[in-house]
Parts: C-alpha cells; sequence; structure tokens
C-alpha cells in the first residue's frame, strides 16, 4: 500500500540573549490568524529562496539553511543581527482550518538559541507590534503561547551548560 505523503511547513525560531542575559520575546500582532495578541519569539518559515538560487556547498548540498533563515527572519522580524546560533529543541503540530476541526497545515518548529550581535529593535509591521526583553523570571508574567516559557528555560540551561531536556516548567 503506497503512504500518503504530507507536506510540512518548516519554522524556525531564536531565543535571542543579549549580554545582560535577557531574552527578546515578542507580542504577534492581533491581525495574525494564529496566536494573534500573543507573546513569543521571533522567527519564520523556511522558504526555498533561502538556498535556491545560492551555489551549493558540495556536489549536492546546501549547508546552514537553517541559520541562514533564521539570520534572515530576524532581520526582517525584529531588526537585529544575531550569532552563534544552536539547537534547543523541536515540536510538531497541526493547524486546524475549520471549526470541524479538519486539518489545514502541519508543522515542524526548531526552536534556536542565538546570541545578539548587534542592531536596534525595529518591528516588522504587521508582524508583531510590541517587544521586551526580560529575564527568566519575568517572560513567566507574559501570555506566552503555550511552550515558549519551557523553551526559553532550556535556552537558560543550555547557556548555563546545565543537561535539558523538554519539560513543562
Amino acid at each position: 500500500m503506497a503512504k500518503e505523503h504530507t507536506l510540512f511547513e518548516v519554522v524556525i525560531t531564536a531565543i535571542i540573549v543579549n549580554k545582560e542575559s535577557k531574552y527578546l520575546i515578542t507580542r504577534r500582532s492581533p491581525n495574525k490568524k494564529r496566536f494573534p495578541g500573543m507573546w513569543t519569539v521571533p522567527g519564520g518559515h523556511l522558504d526555498p529562496e533561502d538556498f535556491m538560487g545560492y551555489p551549493k556547498d558540495t556536489e549536492h548540498y546546501w549547508y546552514n539553511v537553517l541559520e541562514k533563515a533564521l539570520t534572515r527572519e530576524i532581520k526582517e522580524e525584529v531588526g537585529l543581527e544575531i550569532e552563534h546560533v544552536r539547537y534547543v529543541t523541536s515540536l510538531a503540530t497541526e493547524h486546524p482550518s475549520t471549526s470541524s476541526g479538519q486539518v489545514k497545515a502541519h508543522s515542524v518548529v526548531i526552536s534556536c538559541l542565538a546570541d545578539y550581535k548587534s542592531g536596534k529593535v525595529e518591528l516588522q509591521e504587521g508582524e508583531t507590534d510590541k517587544a521586551e526583553w526580560v529575564s527568566v523570571k519575568e517572560a513567566k508574567k507574559y501570555d506566552l503561547i503555550d511552550g515558549i516559557y519551557d523553551e526559553i528555560q532550556m535556552a537558560d540551561a543550555l547557556r548555563r551548560g546545565e543537561k535539558y531536556e523538554w519539560k513543562r516548567h
């Protein structure tokens, strides 16, 4: 029996930390379809344009496509330059398109920790309407999308060199 193939959108996010050990969170525009008005970390979709049209790094492959996509998305969404991107966790979700719960889209989200390099926060109109630099403790006070606080906890542990895995905090 042939297996049905499902396409996923690939999303990559950055838990950006500055030199004061504060993390950047942003509030999604109230006009967004998914999680309007809720706080999250910046990021976006991997687009084929993030690597297609560029020379391959080897005969067959492009490398660092996620890091390049994340760098582009962060520059577009919040105006910052980032560096030292490292993996934190991943998740998968499905987004219902109708009140009956029919699935419209599947997403795989890769969550990374990145260091602030330079720039001033400048929000992309229509994407986010507010940004704050917060400590782990302060992040708990915001209406974060489910799981984001746990990811910030994981990123903070990673920065301290502690062993970590996803868990509900």
